[in-house]
């Protein structure tokens, strides 16, 4: 929901959704792993709902007291998926790295290659606070990473989803922006990922978000592994996926 702070409006996820607590401790998680990995997100922070706040979800029924996720409101818009709109940015490099970010962390609420879920172009925003006439790339929306229920328990540390093969995230639109150099960056940067920070990022969810310390422990081992399978796979994957025929959809005037 929106609402209005002292400080400004923002865009608020709390307690009592229809998603589950789980889902704030998978935004929040994923939007320090993104500003970590050098994507650039909404300024957030965590406060506290009282019951005097009243607050509506757009589906019925009241945000609960307790912890709850903010972003601060930008200007801007979600990508219509026009690949002009792509040309106007003033940060395309970020295109590939967050084609990376999503692949390491499974967030399968942009775009599966395997298409098990249809793409969503609203989770691309394309931010108006840049230069005139340009947008800036912002990551947002990670409520599906992780876990497409979502869902954090110790079973999300399993073989089969540390060593998923798919690429996530990868719109065929994008493919003209991706950049190698760009990808073989971001490969070091999960390189150099650690358990210790990890563990760290882990333990700044609420314990009102119901998230217990084993599924907290299966969470960093999920990410160490994934980081070490991505930075492998990575470079590879890309490329073949842009030799594939459905990665050719788009055109210049979209």
């Amino acid at each position: 929901m929106r609402v209005r702070t002292d400080l400004g409006d923002g865009y608020l996820k709390a307690m009592g959704n229809p998603a589950g607590e789980h889902a704030l401790a998978c935004e929040l998680v994923g939007t320090q792993l993104a500003a970590w990995f050098g994507l650039p997100v909404f300024d957030f922070a965590i406060i506290d709902v009282i019951e005097a706040d009243s607050l509506p979800f757009a589906g019925g029924g009241f945000a609960q007291p307790g912890p709850a996720f903010i972003t601060r409101a930008e200007k801007g818009e979600p990508w219509s998926g026009k690949v002009r709109e792509l040309k106007r940015l003033t940060n395309p490099e970020d295109i590939s790295r967050l084609i990376v970010f999503d692949t390491w962390t499974l967030n399968c609420d942009r775009h599966v290659s395997d298409r098990s879920r249809r793409p969503n172009r609203n989770n691309v925003f394309l931010s108006e606070e840049a230069p005139r006439g340009k947008f800036r790339l912002r990551a947002m929306d990670h409520t599906h990473c992780f876990d497409s229920r979502p869902h954090l328990s110790t079973q999300i540390a399993n073989i089969d989803r540390i060593r998923d093969p798919r690429v996530f995230g990868f719109f065929p639109e994008f493919q003209q922006f991706l950049n190698k150099e760009v990808v073989a960056r971001c490969t070091g940067r999960l390189r150099q990922v650690t358990q210790q920070a990890l563990a760290d990022i882990a333990q700044t969810i609420p314990p009102e978000w119901d998230v217990d310390s084993r599924a907290k422990e299966a969470l960093v081992s999920l990410l160490l592994g994934r980081a070490s399978f991505v930075a492998e796979r990575i470079i590879k994957s890309l490329w073949e996926q842009r030799d594939f025929g459905f990665m050719r959809e788009s055109e210049d005037d979209q």
